[in-house]
């Protein structure tokens, strides 16, 4: 059985077929569910429906009010959530910058259901396009033509994870998964689509370390005049004093959100959550996260500094933006998506070491449960699973003499 597992035997055709399947059919059951149970705009625990886009609605709506600057203050924006969706309502935080509150304005100017729908629908296709767009410039491109393709893409887990938490990494995907394929062929426009990354700067933050080791200098360049002209919109939308605002609510997330565990530690998929879950104190969580995010920053610059495939450097990079930060959830698994269907692209054209089709099977299912691990046990599965991960990469790329893959 092992020597099955190892050689990747369990990974049929028919088997992919039937697991996706399963899959989808329970993540649609389940949102039915949610559906049909759902009292006004919170479902049957009394939480809002989308749970965590409660809090960039509210955001918006706050915007939209004229008072940006209390999205970044917990209590006006908890008082506006109660008001929302009631008095029993938790909190949830808005911890985006400030040009993120363009989108949420937006969205806000229609009812909470109808915008949420759109919020999911419109990002979800855009996580499809770029998958699609990602897979057709790689080596196995006849893929995105077999109905299976698709099947695995919506049945990833983390898709539903994503979905029922209303939450972006759809959004997030799509920008990393479009600039990915974009970068060889259309580099400044891959670059505007790095720069709107900064959204979530926690996985932006290693998008210049790969650029500049691999010499994308229009890349670059766009990804940076992206961001500045971001932050000037916002800074005319808004006024010059949302920034203080931001920067200062920042002391709360980092405190409450990420230090204390509100959140969860359980759901925090890092290597700080990690040493937090063992009992280990915020100095050593930070420590530790500190060694392994530089480790990884300069082997993500070693690998787009050599002659690796582009498909190992961009898996590599989105397997390095989940490691690299202390604040990586659940639902921002879905960054392993691309690097997933990189790493099978890869193994297909070039053929497959003994047991890569097992972790890459362990990666996929991963989303679906870390979370119910590290809470039973403590013990954080999925900076492991991630760092193996990255290995295989690392590995790959040593022994690998392909072109590269995008032309």
């Amino acid at each position: 059985m092992l020597a099955a597992l190892l050689d990747g035997e369990f990974a049929s055709r028919a088997r992919l077929r039937l697991w996706a399947s399963g899959l989808i059919i329970a993540f649609v059951a389940s949102i039915a569910f949610l559906a049909v149970t759902a009292q006004g705009l919170n479902d049957f625990k009394g939480r809002p429906l989308g749970t965590d886009f409660s809090d960039v609605y509210t955001a918006g709506m706050l915007a939209r009010d004229g008072v940006p600057d209390a999205a970044y203050d917990p209590p006006r924006h908890y008082r506006q959530e109660q008001a929302i969706f009631g008095l029993d309502t938790q909190f949830y935080g808005w911890h985006y910058p400030p040009f993120f509150l363009l989108v949420a304005g937006e969205l806000a100017a229609l009812p909470y259901i109808p915008a949420l729908l759109l919020w999911l629908v419109a990002s979800l296709a855009a996580y499809v396009w770029a998958m699609r767009a990602l897979q057709r410039a790689g080596p196995a491109s006849e893929l995105v033509r077999d109905p299976l393709w698709l099947l695995l893409v919506l049945a990833f887990p983390a898709v539903f994870i994503n979905f029922v938490h209303g939450q972006n990494a759809f959004a997030t995907v799509a920008l990393a998964a479009g600039g990915l394929a974009l970068l060889d062929r259309r580099p400044l426009a891959a670059g505007v689509l790095f720069g709107l990354m900064a959204y979530k700067p926690q996985f932006a933050v290693l998008l210049p370390v790969a650029l500049i080791a691999g010499g994308r200098w229009k890349a670059l360049a766009a990804a940076a005049a992206t961001l500045g002209g971001l932050v000037a919109i916002a800074t005319i939308v808004f006024g010059p004093g949302i920034w203080p605002a931001f920067f200062g609510s920042s002391e709360f997330s980092r405190v409450v959100v990420l230090e204390q565990g509100s959140t969860g530690f359980e759901k925090i998929q890092s290597v700080f959550a990690a040493v937090r879950l063992l009992g280990g104190s915020i100095s050593t969580a930070y420590a530790v996260q500190g060694v392994v995010s530089l480790l990884i920053a300069g082997a993500l610059a070693l690998l787009w500094r050599g002659a690796a495939s582009q498909a190992l450097k961009g898996a590599g990079l989105c397997l390095a933006m989940l490691l690299a930060t202390p604040y990586c959830l659940d639902y921002d698994l879905m960054l392993l998506a691309p690097a997933i269907g990189l790493l099978a692209g890869e193994g297909r054209a070039s053929g497959w070491h003994r047991g890569e089709l097992l972790l890459l099977a362990a990666l996929w299912l991963m989303p679906v449960v870390v979370r119910i691990l590290a809470s039973a046990t403590h013990f954080a599965l999925g900076p492991v699973l991630l760092a193996l991960g990255f290995a295989l990469v690392a590995r790959r790329a040593a022994i690998s003499r392909s072109a590269p893959l995008f032309v």
